[in-house]
């Protein structure tokens, strides 16, 4: 955590520069440029004056339709932040910076607009650190804005100042540094198309501080300004000239700055002899499964399309990450149990933004009998362990709605492929049965198949859920079912735990009427349990369920079987519900199984009356995932 109040937004001492001359302008003249911003969902919007360069950054991101910009406050990022919120942006700042990155990701994929998240420099960029590799790994679009010393202070000891582009070199798709206010405009535009282009992930834009504010001031605080005084020390003297010559530098010709017009992003379909291709492998399958992931749901606008396309083909389906939901809550082609042995008997395997990573055990659980084919945005990921039998470079959702234009089953095929959906369904079948058998049992406390099960009988059609958590959220993922595209938000291959409460808070200000449910396991809450602060201060009424097992369960599941001791996975009954009070939300305990339901409807009216809530349910040990940890 960065304190703002230790900041200088201005660089104080100066020191000899390596600088350029330019064309100076009048330091005592206030810049003021009108530049209308058109959103097409809100209609024109009004004139805002330009003042610096804080403005030309809100005027580029209004142009881009961010609507929201999350952040933690910090005198290095100031202007940015007062001239997004002149333009209709809501700022929403959160306790710790790696929520602000979590939440600018979680709008990223549920609206298609790439999120942005603006931090301050330093501890305040370096904070954000696993929020952005998690978005790299998940192909998430995300903008991160740094704010940074003064351009005349670089590598001088100024105060939070490191070398920025060296730390988030390896955890981007692109970055770059301003060095003149004029830079700002097209910075921006480029850092948001680059993020949702060609293979989505995070970018990052270095701000320095004097790009930022106006030129008197930044000409007064480098003792250059129309009020500075004049040295008459001849080296003082000589070191105002050099400064002088800097500030005309940075703000030579920031008034004739343009707002670069927008680019449409359009994702890659397969060619069509690719389609052909893959609609004649899947015309010969008799047992053909298919695999959906994350990147098929990255172009938001159109995800609607997908599903359709998806039921169209007609095909056994699995979904995960992001696609869950993607056929609503009972899709005739959807299975959720017993994967691996659909995999194991198919004789065709269509992975669409699907890696064979370490969830398809670096792809063996596809059998070397059954043709792989791979759809993929990402060359690394479509050969990644095992290369397919058909690879096709394109965007996952855009082909699977051409392949669903031409592919059709008939005959033998389809009364073959109809024998082969009824017995996965019977193994589905027999799973559901097992898993509402072991739900039924009860204990001291609470089943957390009960309180799933439970959790799943009451959401709303349109709720979103946020799922942070080990062992108690992956038995949600067995048991909770996304009513719909786009309504289910989990980290993605990192594995990272701390992404609810910004999660969380980007999804309730990306779908405001929706219900938004954070399920958090107890080890996971306490990253982010903060961000309550967050809710109740910006009337965010987020439902969050924590599974209080009292220890790292998915992780003593294995450790103490394996190794025989439970050390350092072992936490408490911890009171969170009380916690989430002090913040200014609202706070239920639950112990028993009589009380779920009456406490889960409890916290949908407190949800409804604008107050966020967390149910903190202490559950019973239970051996539902026994053996399901990966590495």
């Amino acid at each position: 955590m960065v304190d703002a109040t230790t900041e200088t937004p201005m660089p104080a001492e100066p020191i000899d520069p390596d600088a350029e001359t330019g064309s100076a302008p009048d330091a005592g003249a206030a810049a003021e440029v009108a530049v209308a911003a058109p959103r097409e969902s809100d209609g024109p919007a009004p004139a805002v004056a330009i003042r610096h360069g804080g403005d030309l950054v809100a005027e580029v991101l209004q142009r881009h339709g961010v609507r929201s910009l999350f952040t933690l406050c910090g005198g290095h990022i100031s202007p940015i932040l007062t001239a997004a919120e002149e333009r209709g942006i809501r700022i929403l700042d959160v306790r710790d910076e790696a929520s602000a990155a979590f939440a600018a990701d979680a709008t990223s994929r549920l609206t298609g607009t790439p999120g942005v998240a603006a931090v301050t420099a330093g501890p305040g960029l370096t904070n954000t650190i696993t929020a952005v590799k998690n978005a790299q790994l998940a192909q998430s679009p995300l903008v991160v804005l740094g704010g940074a010393t003064g351009t005349f202070l670089k590598g001088r000891g100024s105060l939070q100042d490191i070398d920025q582009q060296a730390l988030m070199a390896p955890h981007v798709k692109w970055q770059t540094t301003c060095s003149r206010v004029r830079e700002l405009p097209a910075a921006i535009d480029e850092a948001m198309h680059q993020a949702a282009d060609g293979v989505p992930g995070p970018v990052f834009v270095e701000c320095p501080v004097d790009l930022l504010y106006a030129e008197e001031l930044v000409a007064e605080q480098y003792g250059v300004g129309p009020s500075s005084k004049r040295s008459k020390s001849l080296v003082a003297l000589g070191v105002q000239l050099v400064l002088k010559r800097h500030v005309t530098k940075l703000f030579a010709g920031w008034r004739d700055a343009s707002i670069p017009e927008l680019r449409a992003v359009e994702p890659a379909a397969a060619g069509p002899r690719e389609v052909a291709k893959l609609a004649k492998a899947l015309r010969k399958a008799r047992r053909p499964v298919l695999l959906v992931g994350s990147q098929a749901t990255l172009d938001a606008g159109r995800i609607e399309r997908v599903a359709a396309a998806v039921e169209r083909l007609g095909l056994p389906t699995y979904l995960s990450g992001m696609a869950r939901g993607l056929l609503g809550a009972e899709p005739a082609i959807q299975l959720r149990h017993k994967r691996r042995d659909a995999l194991r008997d198919a004789d065709l395997v269509l992975l669409a933004g699907v890696p064979a990573d370490f969830r398809l055990d670096y792809g063996r659980h596809v059998p070397r009998s059954a043709q792989l084919v791979s759809i993929n945005r990402s060359a690394v990921d479509l050969t990644k362990n095992r290369k397919p039998d058909l690879g096709i470079l394109a965007d996952p959702g855009a082909t699977l709605v051409a392949l669903a234009e031409r592919f059709r089953t008939a005959g033998r095929r389809a009364r073959s492929r109809a024998r082969w959906v009824e017995t996965l369904r019977a193994r589905d079948a027999a799973r559901e049965a097992d898993i509402a058998r072991r739900a039924e049992v009860r204990g001291e406390h609470v089943n957390p198949l009960h309180l799933c099960r439970e959790i799943d009988a009451l959401l709303d059609d349109d709720s979103v859920l946020v799922a942070d958590g080990g062992d108690f959220v992956a038995t949600a993922s067995y048991t909770i079912r996304p009513r719909g595209p786009l309504r289910w938000l989990d980290p993605g291959v990192f594995g990272t735990l701390g992404v609810g409460g910004g999660f969380a808070l980007g999804a309730k200000a990306a779908r405001p009427t929706s219900e938004v449910w954070l399920l958090w396991g107890d080890g996971s809450a306490a990253y982010s349990l903060a961000e309550f602060d967050a809710f109740a201060r910006h009337g965010l009424p987020v439902i969050a369920v924590i599974g209080n097992d009292a220890g790292w369960t998915q992780i003593a599941r294995e450790q103490v079987e394996i190794l025989g001791s439970a050390t350092g996975t072992v936490l408490a009954h911890s009171a969170y519900f009380e916690v989430a009070r002090g913040y200014g939300g609202e706070g239920i305990r639950v112990e028993t199984m009589d009380a779920v339901r009456p406490a889960l409807l409890e916290a949908k009216r407190l949800a409804r009356s604008g107050r966020p809530v967390v149910v903190d349910v202490v559950l019973d040990s239970t051996d539902f995932r026994k053996g399901s940890i990966s590495m």
